[in-house]
């Protein structure tokens, strides 16, 4: 039994970083060396300092979409509506609705005096239909930033910029690969001229991501599931590294879990199999890597199965102590807190 009191720590509420830093690249980073069992301190524009000589570095390129949208009944009083999951016909979104109670099946909402309007289809299930296929222009007109639930403030206008990696590029996600949110145009510049390779893959991620774990045994808990896709020519470029003895940097959770599903998926296979789909992959101590040789992330809640994957790459022991120092050191931690680089 792997127990979910052992991914517990207490953390001090002023901890958790409510603004963006201005200047990305000058988040603190913690430096985790998994053979030295050592940690050290440092600034994350000197990431580079600590990957390995031509490393594959795979980046999250999923942009977030303003997903959250605030409008009016035709009879009067406001509802929010916060996006969820995209569904096939292109007009509809599965998502959370408030006041869910006070809604009525075929109600209209309106948004941007009457140029969008959603109408809710199914109370149960949550959906609402569109006006408009493929609403993501609307979207960046009427909709606000998905600040997550632990900021405890409105979103404004520069979260725009700063809850978007400079890199983002297909629309699709709810919360942003944060990991990835540290890097300027100019330290990317900078790390592929001083030889390391940069690849994209795709993962939209979903509100679950917020979703605690309940289980008492972390085994039974039953991992949500997220889109991912990529090239074939990023992969070639990936698994060429590997045999290369290159070493590949996951940054973030969301590149680590495209690159494990693949490396489950294509196993002992001749020929690669899809390069898009849904993982639910659930990475936890004793899980074995077989694609990612460094992690760089961000500082996870309690309790999370963002949490049990960097337990799982850096060791239970040496994780626990690293999180004990940042709450010591007063680490910046969540969405736009601080960083480390495990290797």
């Amino acid at each position: 039994m792997m127990r979910l009191e052992d991914f517990d720590y207490d953390l001090p509420e002023a901890l958790i970083a409510q603004e963006p830093l201005r200047r990305r690249d000058q988040a603190r980073l913690m430096v985790i060396d998994r053979a030295k069992k050592s940690i050290t301190h440092d600034v994350f524009s000197n990431i580079g300092t600590y990957l390995p000589p031509r490393s594959c570095i795979v980046l999250n390129d999923s942009k977030v979409i303003s997903a959250r949208l605030l409008g009016r009944r035709e009879s009067g009083g406001q509802v929010e509506i916060f996006l969820l999951n995209k569904l096939s016909d292109g007009y509809s979104y599965e998502a959370l609705l408030r006041p869910l109670k006070r809604l009525k099946v075929d109600e209209r909402i309106i948004f941007n005096g009457g140029k969008l309007v959603a109408q809710i289809k199914d109370r149960e299930h949550r959906i609402v239909r569109f006006n408009r296929k493929h609403i993501e222009r609307q979207l960046e007109k009427v909709g606000h930033m998905p600040l997550p639930p632990y900021i405890k403030r409105k979103d404004r206008a520069a979260d725009r910029k700063y809850y978007q990696t400079v890199y983002a590029d297909k629309a699709g996600s709810v919360a942003s690969p944060t990991a990835g949110l540290h890097f300027t145009n100019r330290l990317i510049n900078k790390i592929q001229k001083s030889g390391h390779q940069i690849e994209k893959v795709t993962l939209h991620i979903n509100y679950a991501t917020f979703k605690p774990v309940e289980e008492r045994d972390i085994t039974k808990h039953a991992m949500h599931s997220e889109p991912y896709s990529l090239s074939a020519k990023t992969w070639r470029a990936v698994i060429k590294a590997q045999k290369k003895g290159r070493k590949v940097v996951a940054v973030g959770t969301t590149s680590c879990r495209v690159l494990e599903t693949l490396a489950q998926e294509n196993a002992g296979k001749r020929r690669v199999g899809s390069l898009c789909g849904n993982t639910n992959i659930f990475m936890y101590p004793g899980f074995q890597f077989k694609m990612t040789d460094i992690l760089i992330t961000n500082f996870h809640l309690p309790r999370s199965t963002l949490l049990m994957l960097a337990y799982a790459f850096g060791g239970r022991d040496l994780m626990a102590k690293a999180y004990a120092q940042a709450v010591e050191n007063r680490y910046r931690f969540y969405s736009y807190g601080d960083a480390m680089v495990i290797f």
